[in-house]
Formats: C-alpha cells, sequence, structure tokens
C-alpha cells in the first residue's frame, strides 16, 4: 500500500498546469476587548509584489480579491491600536479564506514606546490568560504529524503535555487526563471522544471534533483566568467557526478510516445569516487493539452543525451542537483451551453516544461592552453489557454499564471596556446536572452481579465569576479575578482566586508570572457508589472538590521575526484529593476504574513541578519547526501518607517536528508538503506485582505497599505526514497519507493474568496507523 501511495503522490507531483489560480481572502478586524469593529484598518499581505492588500470598511470587514494561491503572512494596521501579524494564512482555489482579526488598543503614546506588531501565534486567544496558554490552529491540526486531524493528538505537541498511542488522553503537567476540562463555545462539554471514558478515563479513540468546524482554539495548562470554573490540569477551549454567508462551499474527503462530508454558505443568496455542519462515518477496524481483542464491530459516526443568524439591531444569534454514536461488540471464544486472559470468554457489547446543543446570543452596546448568552443542553448516554461464558458454554450476566446523564446549562457574560487601560468580564454559570446511573458487576464469573452504583436525580454546580485585565503602566498589564462554586449535592463551595501580571521589558521580551487556586468534580457515579467492602450506601456523596494552586513564571523572547522561545517553571499544590485510609491508593491515579466500590475521604495531596520549553519556528522560505520539552516531577501522598511517584510522572517529554513544503506546477500553484515528528518520553509508573497472591487469587493482584515504584520503558514514536494539494479552478484536491507510530512502539497500558500458564503477563498492544485518503474543496 506504501509503495503505491508513493507512486500515486509521484505521479501527481509532475501534473502541469497552464494557469495561476487565485482566492478571495476576507474577513473582520474587531476590537479585542470590546468586539466593536474596526474601521479603516489596513491589511497587507507581507512579501508580495505587486502589492497586495485593502481597507475595513465602516462595519470592521475587508475582502482582498484574486491573491494566488498560496501561504502568506498578513499585517494589519491602523491608528491608535498595536499592530497585528497574522501567520501562516493557506489560500486554496477551492474555498475562501475567512480571518476574524482582533487588535489591542494602544495604551501607550507612540513617542513613549516602540510598537512591535504582535504575532496572532504568540498569545492565545483569551487575552486575560496571562501564562501557560497556546492558541493552537486548526491548519496545523491537518499539517503536523502526529495530529492526525485530532486536536486532542495536537495538543501532545505542547510543552507540558504528554500522551499516549493507544488512546487520546491529555497528560498536563503529570496530571491525569480526567482532571482536564473540554469546553465549546464557552461552555463545559462532556468528553467529545469516541468511546471515551471506557479504557481510559479522560480519553478515548479520536475526538469527534472535525478540523472542518473549529476555527482556533486555545490550550491552557495552569493558572487559568478566573473565567474558568471545574479545571484542575488543564482546559481545552474549542471554538466553532462561522460558516460562509457569501458563496456555498463544499468538502468530501474519502480515506482508510471513513468517509466525510462537510458544506456551508448562506440560507439564501445575499443574507447576512449562515450555515455549516459536518458528517463523519468510520470503521475502525486498524483499532481493534484498543477494545477487546476479538472485536467483531467497531465503528463510529459524528455530525456537528453551526447556524449563524446576525440581526441590526438585536445582536448575533447562534445555534449549533454535536452529536456522536459508538458502537463496539466482540464475542467469546468458543474453545476453552484458548482462555487465555479475563476477557477471553467475555461477550461484549457496547454503545455510546453523545449529544451538545446550544443556543448562544451576543448583543453589542454602543459603550465598548457586549453581552454574551449560552444556553446549552447537553448528553451522555453509555450502555455496555458483559456476560461471561461458563465451563457449560453458557452465558451469565457478569457486569452492567448502563448510565445517563444530561445537563442544562447557562452561561451569560457581561464584557465592558471601561477604558483603553481597564477591561472586565462578569458573568455566572448554571449547570443543572441531572443523572440515572446504574453500575453493577460479578466479583467472579458466575456470581451474581451486586450494585455499585443505582441512583437517579439532580444537582446543580453553580458558579460565578468576576475578572479584570488592567493595563498598571504602559507595559505592565495585571489580569486579576475570582471564581466561586457551589455544589448543591451536598453544599460543598469554594472560592478561587487568580491574579497574573506580565510585563513588557522590550520589544522582544516579555516576563510572566501567574496564581490560581483552582477544583474539580469527580464523575458522579463516584458520589453515590455502594462500599463493596461493608454494604454501605452511597458512601461518597460528601466527597469535596479535588483542588490545586497553581503559581507559574513565565519568559518569551522573539530571537527573531520568525523565531519564538518561550521557558515556563512551575509548582502546582494539590490537595483534598479523595484516597482511601491507611491506603497508597488515590483519585491522582486513577485511569479506568468505572466500577470502583470504596469509602474515600478528602485527605490526599501531591505535588507537581518542573519546566517547560517551546521553540518555535514559523513557516517561511517553505520550512518550519518547533521543539518543545518538558522536565518534571509528579509525587502523590495518599491515606497512608507515604510520598510516591504518580502514575503519569514521566519525568520528561521532548518533541520534535519539521516541516518542508514546496510549490510545485509550471505556475507554483500546487504544495507539497512533508512533515516528521519525533517523540520522546518517560513511561508511566506502576506497582510491582505479587506474584503468588496472583496465582493464588487467579487475577493480578499488586503489591500496594510499594505502589508506583517501578516506571515502564521510555516511549519513542514517529509520525509522518505527506500532503498535496491540487489547485485547480473552483477546486482544490488535497491526497494525504498520515503515519501514525512508524517505529510500532506498543504502549504499556498494565498485567493481564495468564489462565492457561498461570502466570501475570504485561499488557502492551501495539497502534500504528496508516491513513490515505484523497480530499476535493470546492
Amino acid at each position: 500500500m506504501i509503495r503505491f501511495t508513493l507512486t500515486f503522490l509521484f505521479a501527481t507531483f509532475l501534473t502541469t498546469v497552464r494557469a495561476q489560480f487565485t482566492q478571495t481572502i476576507r474577513g473582520s478586524v474587531l476590537d479585542e476587548a470590546s468586539k466593536k469593529p474596526i474601521a479603516f484598518a489596513s491589511i497587507v499581505i507581507l512579501n508580495t509584489t505587486p502589492f497586495i492588500g485593502a481597507s475595513t470598511d465602516e462595519t470592521g470587514t475587508f475582502l482582498i480579491n484574486n491573491v494566488p494561491v498560496g501561504r502568506y503572512d498578513l499585517q494589519v494596521t491602523v491608528v491608535g491600536y498595536e499592530p497585528a501579524i497574522v501567520r501562516e494564512v493557506t489560500v486554496g482555489s477551492g474555498k475562501q479564506t475567512f480571518l476574524t482579526i482582533h487588535l489591542n488598543e494602544n495604551v501607550a503614546l507612540l513617542n513613549e514606546i516602540s510598537v512591535k506588531p504582535r504575532v496572532s501565534k504568540e498569545r492565545p486567544l483569551n487575552t486575560m490568560a496571562t501564562v501557560s496558554a497556546k492558541m493552537l490552529s486548526v491548519e496545523e491540526a491537518k499539517r503536523y504529524a502526529g495530529g492526525f486531524d485530532d486536536p486532542a493528538r495536537l495538543a501532545s505537541v505542547i510543552a507540558g503535555v504528554a500522551g499516549n498511542m493507544g488512546d487520546n488522553g491529555i497528560i498536563v503537567r503529570g496530571n491525569a487526563p480526567k482532571f482536564l476540562q473540554w469546553r465549546m463555545e464557552g461552555v463545559e462539554i462532556p468528553s467529545p471522544n469516541h468511546f471515551g471514558d471506557l479504557n481510559y478515563l479522560g480519553g478515548g479513540i479520536l475526538t469527534a471534533l472535525s478540523s472542518q468546524m473549529l476555527t482556533n482554539s486555545d490550550f491552557l495548562t495552569g493558572a487559568f483566568p478566573a473565567e474558568y470554573n471545574n479545571a484542575l490540569s488543564g482546559v481545552f477551549d474549542v471554538t466553532m467557526r462561522t460558516g460562509s454567508n457569501q458563496k456555498r462551499e463544499s468538502t468530501i474527503q474519502l480515506g482508510v478510516l471513513g468517509l466525510e462530508n462537510a458544506s456551508e454558505g448562506p440560507f439564501k443568496k445575499g443574507g447576512r445569516s449562515s450555515y455549516l455542519y459536518n458528517y463523519r462515518y468510520a470503521t475502525l477496524a486498524l483499532l481493534k487493539p484498543l477494545l477487546p481483542e476479538d472485536a467483531e464491530s467497531i465503528t463510529y459516526q459524528d455530525l456537528s452543525f453551526k447556524m449563524n443568524f446576525p440581526t441590526r439591531r438585536a445582536g448575533t444569534f447562534s445555534v449549533w451542537g454535536m452529536g456522536f454514536r459508538d458502537g463496539a461488540s466482540a464475542k467469546p471464544k468458543k474453545n476453552r483451551n484458548e482462555w487465555t486472559y479475563p476477557d477471553d470468554n467475555e461477550d461484549n457489547v457496547i454503545r455510546q453516544s453523545t449529544g451538545v446543543v446550544g443556543v448562544g446570543h451576543t448583543y453589542i452596546f454602543k459603550d465598548d461592552a457586549y453581552w454574551k448568552t449560552t444556553v446549552t443542553a447537553t448528553a451522555n448516554e453509555v450502555d455496555w453489557t458483559t456476560q461471561k461464558m461458563d465451563n457449560a458454554l453458557e452465558l451469565r450476566p457478569y457486569s452492567k454499564i448502563a448510565n445517563t446523564n444530561w445537563n442544562g446549562i447557562l452561561s451569560s457574560y457581561l464584557n465592558k471596556k471601561f477604558s483603553t487601560r481597564h477591561t472586565n468580564r462578569t458573568g455566572i454559570t448554571l449547570n443543572s446536572m441531572h443523572y440515572d446511573i446504574l453500575l453493577n458487576k460479578a466479583r467472579n464469573g458466575g456470581d451474581v452481579p451486586q450494585d455499585i452504583v443505582n441512583a437517579n436525580g439532580q444537582s446543580m454546580l453553580l458558579s460565578g465569576y468576576s475578572s479584570s485585565s488592567i493595563y498598571l503602566t504602559n507595559k505592565l498589564v495585571m489580569n486579576a479575578g475570582v471564581n466561586a462554586q457551589l455544589f448543591t449535592l451536598n453544599n460543598r463551595y469554594t472560592v478561587e482566586p487568580r491574579i497574573g501580571v506580565r510585563h513588557q521589558i522590550n520589544a522582544n521580551h516579555i516576563l510572566g508570572l501567574a496564581y490560581g487556586l483552582h477544583s474539580r468534580l469527580e464523575k458522579l457515579n463516584y458520589y453515590f457508589n455502594n462500599s463493596l467492602t461493608t454494604g454501605e450506601k452511597a458512601v461518597n456523596k460528601t466527597l469535596d472538590f479535588s483542588k490545586a494552586h497553581h503559581l507559574v513564571l513565565s519568559y518569551d523572547w522573539n530571537l527573531s521575526e520568525l523565531v519564538h522561545l518561550k521557558i515556563e517553571p512551575y509548582y502546582q499544590q494539590l490537595f483534598s484529593i479523595p484516597v482511601i485510609p491507611d491506603s497508597s491508593f488515590s483519585f491522582i491515579n486513577l485511569q479506568s476504574d468505572l466500577f470502583f466500590g470504596e469509602k474515600l475521604q478528602n485527605t490526599g495531596v501531591g505535588r507537581n513541578y518542573g519546566i517547560d520549553l517551546m521553540l518555535e519556528k514559523y513557516v517561511s522560505k517553505g520550512y518550519y519547526y518547533l521543539l518543545s520539552g518538558s522536565l518534571f516531577n509528579a509525587e502523590y501522598k495518599g491515606g497512608d501518607g507515604i510520598w510516591r511517584n504518580t502514575r503519569f510522572n514521566r519525568r520528561y517529554v521532548v518533541n520534535f517536528l519539521i516541516g518542508k513544503e514546496w510549490a510545485t506546477g509550471r505556475a507554483k500553484q500546487n504544495t507539497l508538503s512533508l512533515n516528521t515528528r519525533l517523540s520522546y518520553q518517560g513511561g508511566n509508573w506502576y506497582s510491582p506485582v505479587d506474584e503468588t497472591a496472583s496465582v493464588k487469587a487467579k487475577m493480578v493482584v499488586y503489591d500496594e505497599t510499594n505502589a508506583f515504584s517501578l516506571q515502564s520503558d521510555p516511549l519513542l514514536h514517529v509520525h509522518f505526514t505527506a500532503i498535496y494539494r491540487i489547485n485547480r479552478k473552483k477546486r482544490t484536491s488535497e491526497i494525504a497519507l498520515k503515519l501514525l507510530n512508524l517505529t510500532q512502539q506498543p504502549d504499556f497500558r498494565g498485567h493481564l493474568f495468564n489462565q492457561l500458564a498461570n502466570t501475570v503477563d504485561q499488557e502492551r498492544p501495539t497502534l500504528s496507523i496508516p491513513n490515505l485518503s484523497y480530499k476535493v474543496e470546492f
């Protein structure tokens, strides 16, 4: 297959054309703080001869026609605002390029400070994020090797972030993936991962968020602004883009993993409203190692959409949503002599569905303020039935997961720009949480399953915040605020201060410092689990939030116009972590135990400290590179009061990405892009196996007195992406070959008891995915 692919790419590469194709760049320029349109801004495409550019009209919109296809940097300037450079804008013949550009008002007189253009990639979209925030572009998710068009896998290139190959769980600065929050359109959503939380809490196989639907998004790894609640390790704040209201455009993609179709355009010609949707269907036969070994069917499908309705006087309304369904099944082996591992005689049927629908409204006032309100409904349903085959080859009930959770969320905030030096954002979030949870499991095959959780009802998570960005001097800005939360199930509450300062030393050097107190609820089933030891019901209903202090120092250095260095040392103090008394167990290490059945107390602590480094060269002369590295230590203290390594204390993570583009064709309108990524990181920690006890119990038994004292082997992953874009009149075709894990490095996932050999084996699945796809935009 690879030989055919390379031959096909080479033959296409030699294709010649006789015309130079062009496209339109259009968009809007807005005030960063107030979102008001900026008139008469100048937009210039750098390094073009003859000069190409345009200016915004009274509504802040601009249009640049007849731009030759290719990749460009744009500079935006207007009197009274800091100039900005928008890097790596791709122009293709199939679809128009739309940009929303935000400018910061200049707080200093021009003769007081040297004003240097702000590069779009250097700062996050949320300007109140002082440190530990990185803007991720959709274009990077498509281009970077290992991104695989998956935002979750793309995040692992960020300094301080580690990941696995067999799932897309995001480990931020040594914290468990379950401590990460996903947000969409400013609202927390359930994990948007196919087969999410089933084998790995906080992770799945691939996200249901297609790159066709998303615009640039923020990823935060510590000391978040006050508007973010219920997040402990990090926040992935994704935003859907708005569909084109100028012309109808479509994308069709066919690949090894499945089919994808996207479409956008105005509801009617000449109207201001627009729609955008994307649908995917895939069969994951190549990903069977992630699910039961003999899985007969592994499929998923997802649908995302956004409709935008601007009005002349009532503001802008939007209706958006996403939904996905997953299904898998596995049959038991009917020959008893083949029952090597405990799941070989299991019959598994998995059905999972998730849906999110939101209605948003944004109203821009005349006095430099805007009000944004979102009403959202989310739903998540999991039905996983497992039966075990007994010695008579009869199936008997073994375990059952039947969970239905749906939330109704109201989020509203007022953003007010009081002056060029002071902007405030104040808002509330009301989350009505409804649940119907059934979890039962037999202790041994043939036993009657016992209810671990059997609960239904409703509770609320209430949150309010206020945050201000204040320029104390022309070069010193302070972001300060407070967030408060109340969980009505048990009336636990938390008040969390956040503060950060950023000092512009000169045009090339920025120093930042930030502190924040953060917290997160556990999954609802853990508040209602019964104790399998004592028989008590709902023993953890009074659990408090898990909490952490974050302290981060940040240093940004523009080594040149194209090279940026960022260094961040940090310290995190975790506390109020659920643990089992007199045990090494802690929820800091929780990875996949949905059938947990013990009583907990909030006395556990942890500490994470380290230094992150990211060196990035933007695309110029057709090439780019990115080097990210982290050295860190993550430790915890369980119910026994002993400091140990956490499961996710990988100690080091290094990523190196490099790519090159070549303009091809007679008119140089086609592009061949080759990209590779090397990732080297330490392995997870695990507890030694008690061989004698395991053989006696016929199951894996760990030596918990020496918990997490062993580390698995380091991981070296190599990824490769080749993309050839062919521009034709009114359409762009793309042939892509994306290879994950070329070295076929296995992931260590734990241990399995070998029932035939009466031994304990390591579970080390190998996942290596080649995805060949063809896409056309028109």
